[in-house]
C-alpha cells in the first residue's frame, strides 16, 4: 500500500515536469482497495479495469520500473511505450488492461466470464470500474447477461463518491450502488474500502462463490481519492470539510495503527519499509528515464493481435506505394 502511494506522489510530480503526458489517473486515498482487491484473487484470475489502475498493477505483481516506464512512454514499459496511463496491460499478470471509455471494460470483462464456462475452466474474472459506470447502458447489459448465463465474473465497484465531479447523490437514483443487484438476483454487498483486509476477505468470498458456484457478485467498495478526477483536476467542487474528514480515514494510516496494535511491527520497522519504498520508486524513475522511446517504424506493430492483409505499414505522410 505504501508502495502504490510513494509511486503515485512521484507520478503527479512527473507529470508537472511534462515526464508524463496525456492524461493520468492517481490511486491516491485508494491504496486498500488496490491490494485488497488483488489479495483476494488467486493469480490465475483475470482483472479488468478502468484507467484509475496505476495501483492495480503493482498489486498484481507488475514491477514499478516497468509501469513508470509506461508511464513515461519508454519501450521498456509494460505496454511498451504504447498504452500509457490508462492502458497498462500484462499477460502473464492476467491484467486485461486499463479502459479510458466509461464502461469500456464491462462487456470485455464480461465475454472473458462467458469464454471460461464454454472452455470449462475454473478462473475468475474481477472487473473493477468507478461508481459512474453503475449508470451506463453497459453496466446493466453485463450484469443481466452474467447472472442469466451464470458466469464467473465478479464487478467490484470501487465507489470513491464521485464521477469525476458528480457526486453519486446527484448521480444516481440509488445511492447505495450494491442495491442495483437486486434487478438481476445476483448478491450485492456493501465493503469498507479503507480497511484492505476486509477488502480482501470479501472479494475472496466472492471470488469463490463466482468460481465454484458461478454466481455473479456487485460489489459496492466504498473508498475516497485524496486529489481531484485527474491530476490536472483542481478538485473545487470538494468542501474543505469533506477533505479534512476523508484525510482523516486514510487507510495507510490506519493499518500501520493496526499493525502495531498488534505487535506486527514497530514504528522502526515502519520506517524500514519507507525508506525501503523510498528507494524503490526512484529506482523505477530511474530506469523509465534511461529506456528508450519506442522507434517510429514501430508504430504499427501491435495495430492488431495476428498479421492482417494489407495492413498499414508505412508512417502518416509517407507514399505506400513508393
Amino acid at each position: 500500500m505504501l508502495l502504490i502511494r510513494r509511486f503515485e506522489e512521484k507520478a503527479a510530480e512527473m507529470y508537472q515536469r511534462a515526464k508524463i503526458g496525456g492524461y493520468c489517473h492517481l490511486n491516491l486515498g485508494e491504496e486498500a482497495t488496490c491490494v485488497g482487491l488483488a489479495a483476494g484473487m488467486q493469480p490465475n484470475d483475470y482483472l479488468f479495469t478502468n484507467y484509475r489502475e496505476h495501483g492495480y498493477a503493482i498489486a498484481r505483481g507488475i514491477e514499478p520500473d516497468r509501469i513508470m516506464a509506461e508511464l513515461f512512454g519508454r519501450e521498456s514499459g509494460v505496454s511498451r511505450g504504447r498504452g500509457g496511463s490508462m492502458h497498462l496491460f500484462s499477460a502473464d499478470k492476467r491484467l486485461m488492461g486499463g479502459y479510458a471509455i466509461v464502461g469500456g471494460q464491462l462487456p470485455l470483462a464480461t465475454g472473458a466470464g462467458l469464454a471460461i464456462v464454454r472452455k470449462g475452466e475454473h478462473d475468475v474474472v474481477i472487473c473493477q470500474m468507478g461508481d459512474g459506470t453503475t449508470n451506463i447502458g453497459a453496466f446493466h447489459e453485463s450484469l443481466n447477461l452474467a447472472a442469466l448465463w451464470k458466469l464467473p465474473v465478479v464487478y467490484a465497484v470501487i465507489n470513491n463518491g464521485f464521477g469525476m465531479g458528480t457526486s453519486v447523490e446527484a448521480g444516481s437514483s440509488i445511492v447505495a450502488l450494491h442495491e442495483k443487484a437486486c434487478a438481476y438476483g445476483i448478491p450485492g454487498v456493501e465493503v469498507d474500502g479503507n480497511d484492505v483486509l476486509t477488502v480482501r476477505d470479501a472479494i475472496r468470498e466472492a471470488v469463490e462463490r463466482a468460481r465454484s458456484e458461478h454466481i455473479p457478485t456487485l460489489m459496492n467498495i466504498k473508498s475516497y481519492r485524496l486529489k481531484g478526477h485527474s491530476v490536472v483536476d483542481p478538485d473545487r467542487y470538494r468542501p474543505e470539510e469533506y477533505l479534512k474528514e476523508i484525510r482523516a480515514h486514510d487507510p495507510i494510516a490506519h493499518l500501520a495503527n493496526q499493525l502495531k496494535q498488534a505487535g506486527v511491527a514497530d514504528d522502526e520497522r515502519l520506517q524500514q519499509i519507507e525508506d525501503d519504498v523510498e528507494r524503490e520508486v526512484q529506482a523505477a524513475v530511474e530506469f523509465a528515464d534511461d529506456s528508450p522511446e519506442p522507434r517510429p517504424e514501430k508504430l504499427f506493430e501491435f495495430s492488431y493481435a495476428t498479421e492482417v492483409p494489407n495492413q498499414p505499414s508505412f508512417l502518416p505522410g509517407q507514399d505506400p506505394w513508393a
